[in-house]
């Protein structure tokens, strides 16, 4: 066998280190450089993800998210970070819900830790890999957790650009850092949705974002590992300021904007939408933010009716109150969906309840069919649908009032959140608006 010369090899060396890499084929850009088409804001405010220069800026707050606006299965994804802030927080979520989680600025998905500048006994920054609100992941390197940690440091620190390759496949994710991988999960649920950049706190910039998709499962994936899909909902808050709303000076120092949560000390004044709204889907969460204490509280009957003693005096039970509280829907309060301690439940509608001039079956039809209200201090989701003059309430999974009738209920209106001396949070107001 013909040797070659050691300075013809190094010769061959030399040409290969520096000539550049040939790009993998397959690749297409999950981002074109230039605006956000293809993404969606999911309840951040417009401000949040800005284009600079060909990268995605991103300013931290408030705290939430900005995902694609399809589902990914199978795939290979690479991209490039930056955080300014020495000790920046964000996170890559890969197979995501389109919608946040009840209570949290985030979605059910596998979290892919984009951190810089801190260190725990339960997390690194160094590209710990996790599921996080009702996800499932099994972690390789674990700690008795289901967090992925690191085989190795790799990162750089802040001002400093750091490559991600984030290969999924089947329920199984790798975290490649710089050009290595170092953190693995396998079997994963959900393992198809959407992809997400998050937002939490501090300036991070994103830039070379690029995909390839591999085969899907073959059978398909069964419904369970499909994450919830897009249904068109937008946020009615932006998470840093009450754009959108009627803010005034009865507001001012009662309602405060809290990050991704409306905090309210009960006082001022109810607070409406700017705009008036016909035919919705709304979603709203909430918690009572007092501590609740033991009162005795009417019983209301299905029919809607008070319930009352054999000496005809109302019947009472002792419940652990909170609050009092409500949604006002076009723009009147009489069509107002409750959210208070009651023994009935949140969910009901007051003014056509208690209205003497209405029909039985339409103060059986506002009068909630079970209790669905967490524990005080909990969050609560209603899902509030508003077609024609029919009511529909679902509150934390559970149908409490079904296809209400309102009769005379405004054909068009605002959206109220209610002042009614009570405490109280809410976070995730989000609408999505109805054909004709």
């Amino acid at each position: 066998m013909r040797r070659t010369p050691i300075p013809v090899l190094a010769s061959i060396a030399m040409l290969a280190t520096s000539a550049p890499a040939q790009p993998e084929p397959g690749f297409v850009p999950l981002f074109n450089g230039k605006d956000l088409a293809g993404w969606h804001n999911v309840n951040t405010a417009p401000g949040t993800w800005t284009v600079r220069d060909g990268v995605i800026v991103c300013t931290g707050k408030p705290t939430g998210l900005l995902r694609t606006e399809r589902m990914y299965e199978n795939f290979v994804l690479e991209m490039e970070w930056k955080h300014l802030d020495p000790k920046g927080n964000a996170g890559l979520f890969v197979w995501s819900d389109a919608l946040t989680a009840t209570g949290a600025p985030f979605s059910r998905a596998v979290e892919v830790q984009v951190m810089v500048g801190s260190e725990g006994e339960w997390y690194t920054s160094d590209g710990d890999i996790f599921p996080i609100w009702g996800a499932r992941m099994t972690p390789e390197n674990g700690r008795g957790g289901d967090r992925a940690f690191p085989t190795e440091k790799r990162m750089k620190p802040a001002g400093e650009w750091n490559h991600y390759r984030v290969e999924c496949l089947n329920g199984d994710v790798s975290l490649g850092v710089n050009g290595k991988v170092v953190t693995r999960g396998r079997g994963a649920s959900p393992r198809k949705g959407y992809i997400v950049l998050e937002s939490e706190g501090s300036e991070i910039h994103f830039r070379n974002l690029r995909i390839r998709e591999l085969p899907p499962a073959d059978p398909p994936l069964p419904p369970e590992h499909v994450s919830r899909a897009d249904e068109g909902f937008v946020p009615l808050y932006t998470g840093v300021d009450f754009t959108g709303w009627k803010f005034g000076p009865d507001h001012e120092g009662h309602w405060r904007s809290a990050d991704w949560k409306i905090a309210f000390d009960g006082k001022g004044a109810d607070l409406w939408t700017e705009r008036s709204y016909r035919d919705f889907v709304l979603i709203a969460d909430w918690r009572w933010t007092q501590p609740g204490t033991p009162t005795q509280r009417p019983v209301i009957l299905p029919t809607g009716e008070q319930a009352r003693n054999d000496d005809g005096t109302p019947r009472t039970v002792e419940v652990t109150d909170a609050g009092d509280s409500g949604i006002y829907l076009r723009g009147s309060s009489k069509s107002q969906v409750n959210m208070w301690c009651w023994p009935v439940g949140s969910g009901e509608v007051y003014g056509y309840r208690t209205d003497p001039n209405m029909s039985a079956d339409v103060k059986a039809g506002v009068t909630p069919t079970q209790v669905a209200d967490a524990p005080v201090g909990k969050w609560n989701r209603f899902v509030i649908t508003m077609k024609g003059e029919r009511l529909t309430v679902v509150l934390n999974g559970k149908t409490v009032i079904d296809n209400a009738r309102l009769p005379g209920v405004d054909r068009e209106g605002p959206i109220a959140l209610q002042m009614h001396n009570s405490p109280i949070e809410f976070a995730n107001i989000l609408i999505r608006e109805l054909p004709e």
